[in-house]
């Protein structure tokens, strides 16, 4: 680790991590080696995330933070180590099965929204890896119903969405999976802070009242801890500190390194 971390003192260990999340817990990774090609970037990593829990991972760039959604989702190397939900083991699980049997959904940080297909047909598609058509159009009526922003916009092209609309159009397209845990990569980015308020504000509802598990990374620390219950500072492919959202928030080294304090 360089100079500059040094002073963050003795890394969390599993144990450390535990009382984080003592309840329930949902997923868990257990000392993941993993990274892409032979280059491995996470390093005996450890997570535990209880059911209806937040978890944002923060960090300097090339941290691992987007890694380790990667390897939940089924897109890295895993060189060692397993990650299991429920208890159940899924580290070798394609994304689909992922999907399909476990309930995990990634809603990806790039545009993914088919521009000439209409917002209701986006959100369709979000269905199509499950075999229950019927479940799909139920869901995605529901979404419908619980977001205007969308309902009013149903029969029109997505490209003429805002880019809060499009992050919502790509949460909701998820949510059409009836997953129980989202994987959510920097919620804010390229949005004005209106949308932004608007994205966390939706991903609270989602795991308050729908009870999702929520790990996102979040290159805005500030409101990545605000939002979560926990969080993880990551720092060359570990966990540097953790401790929950608000206390992070108070801690002068986080605030020095990553909140421009």
């Amino acid at each position: 680790m360089s100079n500059q971390y040094e002073v963050l003192g003795k890394a969390p260990v599993a144990e450390d991590l535990k009382k984080l999340s003592p309840s329930n817990v949902h997923l868990n990774i257990k000392n993941l080696n993993a990274g892409y090609g032979k280059m491995e970037i996470l390093h005996n990593f450890d997570l535990f995330v209880s059911k209806a829990q937040s978890l944002c991972l923060i960090g300097p760039n090339g941290a691992g933070k987007s890694t380790i959604l990667h390897s939940i989702y089924g897109f890295t190397n895993i060189f060692s180590g397993k990650i299991e939900i429920d208890g159940k083991e899924i580290t070798n699980l394609t994304p689909a099965e992922k999907l399909k049997s476990v309930g995990i959904a990634y809603i990806l940080q790039d545009n993914s929204v088919f521009p000439d297909m209409t917002v209701e047909e986006n959100l369709l598609m979000g269905g199509y890896i499950k075999d229950k058509t019927e479940e799909s159009f139920q869901e995605a009526k529901r979404i419908l119903e619980k977001y205007e922003r969308l309902r009013n916009r149903r029969n029109q092209p997505a490209k003429v969405l805002s880019g809060g609309e499009r992050r919502l159009l790509e949460i909701s397209r998820a949510l059409v999976m009836k997953p129980s845990v989202l994987l959510v990569d920097e919620p804010s980015i390229g949005l004005e802070p209106k949308y932004i308020e608007m994205v966390f504000e939706i991903l609270d509802d989602l795991q308050k009242n729908e009870k999702k598990t929520i790990i996102l990374v979040e290159q805005n620390a500030k409101k990545g801890l605000e939002f979560a219950d926990i969080g993880y500072v990551l720092v060359s492919g570990q966990t540097a500190i953790a401790g929950k959202g608000d206390e992070l928030l108070e801690n002068p080294d986080v605030g020095r390194l990553f909140l421009g304090g």
